[in-house]
């Protein structure tokens, strides 16, 4: 779109780029940065600092144990739902197909990287595997968005969730190139700066500083330009292509980030568990990402972490847990007390976890501050 167009969306004044019914975001100028750095610095409240140390310090105090299997794998969760909480929280379009390009991030660092399977692996070195790992995810995650955007709701599920389970099966049926459904076996993790980093402590840190680095990239595009015509798209797609913004170009360019969280995320995965099978991105696998994603809540960048955090702990601890409280029955149908509570959280929060949070936030609020009202996109 032409520059006077631009600036003529961008000082739209608030609330005409929203249907109605929806709370608006506020537009900021294009010629500043969305948020100075003193802005930043001001907007760090004393929970986040202590949130902050938690994660730092968690593993000099935690076993081994809760450092690698809940500590990291929540957080490699967390980003790869991250990813779907960005397209569907503030791009309209809930996609089923993220740990899809997660998986097709980990099948890339089998195959061009070292597994077991010696006749298919390549032996890349490992800066030009994770390179053509994330350069695929990207490429894909496009693909599918190019396919899926020009369609809304339901279609747009459908279609993400058939291309899902179509390469579950390709990878199931397919030996030449995915080694069908054997998979992967004894992937290597790199060791860089003589540091095992699939050790618990090492593979926590790595897990911790690139689910940082994803949140903080979401943060920071929700406040830029490109991030508030995306959510402008989401709230009314055709008055922002009447105001000259490009619809399918914007949503395609989301879907591209979304497949960068992914494939970050599908390489740690695939370094957490030392393999990729097709159980890796079987339907089952991509209907977790979404429960994650609800969870936390989808209005929130932080959401998928905490949602990730509690899936990790039902699905480690629920399963006993359950046995002891109703017997030996909710061992045997453990998926469905998993969907009992999803279906709880759901039922009395649409905003997740998070929305209970919020909820207990404005409760406990002097009754000064009762009619201020939180904007979707502001991160907790």
């Amino acid at each position: 779109m032409s520059a006077p167009a631009w600036r003529r969306a961008m000082n739209t004044p608030v609330g005409t780029l929203t249907a109605p019914g929806v709370q608006a975001m506020p537009f900021e100028r294009p010629g500043h940065a969305p948020l100075a750095l003193g802005q930043r610095l001001r907007a760090i409240r004393p929970r986040h600092l202590i949130v902050l140390a938690a994660l730092l310090i968690y593993p000099w105090v935690a076993t081994p144990f809760f450092t690698f299997q809940i500590g990291g794998q929540a957080l490699v969760l967390g980003l790869i739902a991250l990813s779907l909480t960005f397209l569907a929280g503030y791009g309209g379009m809930v996609s089923l197909a993220q740990m899809t390009v997660a998986g097709i991030a980990g099948y890339c660092v089998a195959i061009f990287g070292d597994s077991s399977v010696s006749q298919i692996s390549l032996g890349w070195a490992w800066p030009w595997v994770l390179l053509m790992a994330i350069a695929v995810a990207v490429l894909v995650s496009a693909v599918i968005g190019w396919l899926s955007v020009r369609t809304e709701g339901i279609y747009t599920i459908m279609i993400t969730l058939a291309i899902g389970v179509a390469f579950y099966y390709l990878c199931v049926q397919n030996y030449t190139l995915f080694n069908g459904h054997a998979g992967f076996h004894h992937i290597t993790t790199p060791q860089v700066l003589d540091v095992a980093w699939r050790d618990p402590v090492p593979y926590y840190y790595l897990a911790l500083f690139w689910a940082m680095a994803g949140y903080f990239l979401i943060t920071y595009l929700l406040r830029a330009p490109f991030g508030l015509a995306l959510q402008g798209i989401r709230d009314n797609a055709r008055r922002m292509n009447a105001l000259g913004f490009n619809v399918t170009a914007h949503r395609v360019a989301a879907y591209a980030v979304s497949g960068l969280l992914a494939g970050v995320g599908g390489v740690l995965l695939a370094y957490y568990n030392g393999l990729v099978t097709p159980g890796t991105v079987n339907t089952g696998a991509l209907i977790n990402i979404l429960i994650i994603a609800v969870l936390g809540g989808m209005r929130h960048p932080i959401g998928p972490f905490v949602g990730a955090v509690v899936f990790v702990l039902m699905q480690t601890f629920g399963i006993d847990l359950a046995s002891q409280l109703f017997g030996d029955w909710a061992r045997e149908r453990f998926n469905l007390v998993i969907g009992m509570v999803f279906l709880l959280i759901v039922l009395f929060s649409p905003d997740g976890l998070l929305g209970w949070w919020t909820q207990l936030r404005a409760r406990l609020r002097p009754s000064g501050g009762a009619g201020r009202s939180i904007p979707a996109a502001a991160p907790h």
